[in-house]
């Protein structure tokens, strides 16, 4: 947040005129826009925690896109954006697996992507009002592990966190809210902001397998988290594990 209280954006676009439009964008939508040429910029910047989220473009020449968005995933939980101009099925599925929280194709319609980056950051509690802490965290129990809603962590059987992203975080807080009824993957994907029609069983799948490696004891025999063919996916709370 800066000074005024308003998210600071991070855009990384080597398009000068498409850096020109965000910056124009942000600043009229109530945000603080920084915008970079290169990934090499946006590094020399300092510490990514002195901005709320990251704008970046897949294509970025020099350091890919996804390499930055990689190597700030390394060190930081700082929310990020994806853009691109290839509709590629392949580039949207390795941009989820770098941990990027939403992804939109240029051109893109200014309204969703404003909606989509206050989306990002209301789940990260960026940039808006914090809910008010119970004195006791509400916590959900699945087999060794827990979900602490309060705190927005997923935790072992010895109370230590299991890092997530928060794509990785939404779906599984809306699977222990929604246990032991199948959600077909359409529901899932409106409940992560995502709008990619075409891709949505492929989409789905490959943030349930990152999914299933950190809460399940053998991903590929879930207990918890599991498949039920040409419905959707099915969460069991009180499940035997072996």
């Amino acid at each position: 947040m800066d000074a005024r209280g308003q998210p600071v954006i991070a855009i990384i676009d080597d398009d000068a005129d498409v850096r020109e439009t965000l910056s124009a964008l942000m600043d009229s939508s109530g945000f603080t826009p920084i915008a970079f040429q290169d990934s090499a910029g946006f590094k020399a910047a300092g510490n990514p925690e002195d901005f709320d989220l990251a704008l970046i473009d897949l294509r970025l020449k020099g350091e890919s896109g996804l390499s930055l968005a990689i190597h700030i995933r390394e060190i930081s939980e700082l929310p990020i954006v994806m853009l691109t101009g290839v509709g590629d099925e392949i580039d949207k599925i390795i941009g989820l697996e770098t941990g990027a929280d939403d992804y939109l194709m240029k051109p893109f319609n200014p309204r969703e992507l404003v909606a989509r980056i206050r989306a990002v950051l209301r789940r990260y509690g960026h940039g808006v009002a914090s809910a008010t802490r119970t004195g006791k965290d509400q916590q959900i129990i699945f087999g060794s592990k827990r979900v602490d809603l309060q705190r927005r962590e997923l935790l072992d059987e010895n109370g230590e966190e299991i890092p997530l992203t928060n794509a990785e975080y939404v779906l599984l807080d809306y699977f222990v809210r929604n246990p032991d009824r199948i959600i077909p993957r359409t529901e899932l994907m409106k409940e992560i902001g995502s709008d990619m029609q075409r891709y949505v069983d492929r989409t789905i799948d490959v943030l349930i397998l990152r999914l299933r490696r950190k809460i399940e004891n053998v991903p590929s025999k879930p207990v918890h988290l599991q498949t039920r063919r040409a419905q959707g996916y099915i969460f069991v709370l009180q499940a035997d594990t072996p």
